[in-house]
């Protein structure tokens, strides 16, 4: 493998004819440039340069090597030169990975936002659910996480090469139907009060029945009495309603349950909830990053609780 610096010292000289000349070209003393020429004819393994009374002039064998280096050196401007562009037109597209509720309520109106400032790059969206999407998103497979941990469950371990950070922390709430004991009682519910009724959580594995389970063992309660498991709220303010046992809700997804006749019902301290994070690689920040995230932030600013001291919601619509 030839050294790039030392066939610049060839070029150089088989241009000006001159070591004096081409030393003066590259901001090198002549004496320097000479070694440079002899490292070159060693790793050759023969002569390139002929010395003469009027300069120097290249061998066969320097004749031949110029020419290929200056292929080299025309193929490496290109490369400068194509990365420069890339460079100028800035990231093409954004790979966004986000638990289930964070896609339907948190992004749409970040992104529909982004797209207004940066229309040419391209966004997609993919679903992780926590505590998956960190080792894909430092595997490079997805360019920002929306991801979520529970209080009382696993908490996220991320790679040195990961950056977070907390968008906000979100209460989770009882939702009955209107006709449910619980639903006309106006302090929050204690868990030990809830221990005594059908629950409707995730199944297993999940991040909010694990940090239900932990949440329950901190009380000294046995295990919650999970009767319907399912990850889609909908169904579980549908089965609710129904009168079957009592969903565990994410308060951004009430408000866009009209349809629903509920009542939802705060926790009592320490309640459950779950911390929204963004998550990014540090190494691949870019303008057209750092603009989605703050468009995020404000989604989520905009975002209101569905609560106001423990009021109900959407009761009787």
């Amino acid at each position: 493998m030839y050294d790039l610096t030392r066939l610049a010292t060839l070029v150089a000289v088989s241009e000006t004819g001159s070591i004096n000349q081409a030393a003066a070209r590259l901001g090198y003393t002549p004496p320097a440039l000479s070694q440079q020429l002899a490292k070159l004819e060693r790793e050759a393994g023969m002569p390139l340069l002929v010395r003469s009374r009027r300069g120097v002039e290249l061998t066969a064998a320097g004749r031949t090597l110029v020419e290929y280096a200056r292929r080299v050196m025309a193929t490496l401007d290109e490369a400068r030169d194509a990365l420069r562009e890339i460079a100028e037109q800035g990231v093409q597209s954004l790979r966004i990975g986000s638990f289930t509720t964070g896609g339907m309520y948190l992004l749409p109106p970040a992104l529909l936002e982004f797209r207004r400032s940066f229309p040419q790059v391209q966004t997609s969206l993919h679903e992780y659910e926590p505590p998956s999407g960190v080792a894909e998103l430092a595997d490079g497979e997805i360019d920002l996480l929306v991801t979520h941990a529970y209080e009382h469950g696993p908490q996220p371990e991320l790679p040195p090469s990961l950056t977070s950070e907390v968008l906000t922390v979100e209460d989770l709430l009882l939702v009955t139907s209107p006709d449910h004991p619980l639903a006309s009682r106006a302090e929050p519910v204690s868990y030990r009060e809830l221990a005594r009724w059908p629950l409707i959580s995730g199944s297993r594995g999940f991040a909010d029945r694990e940090a239900l389970e932990a949440l329950f063992r901190a009380e000294g309660l046995p295990a919650p009495n999970v009767m319907f498991e399912t990850g889609n709220y909908a169904t579980a303010c549908s089965l609710a309603v129904e009168g079957s046992a009592i969903a565990l809700i994410p308060s951004m997804v009430l408000p866009d349950l009209p349809h629903y006749a509920v009542a939802s019902r705060p926790l009592a301290a320490p309640g459950l909830h779950r911390t929204i994070f963004l998550v990014w690689r540090a190494a691949s920040d870019s303008p057209e990053l750092d603009a989605l995230r703050r468009c995020i932030r404000q989604a989520c600013e905009r975002l209101a609780s569905p609560t106001e001291d423990g009021e109900d919601l959407q009761e009787g619509r």
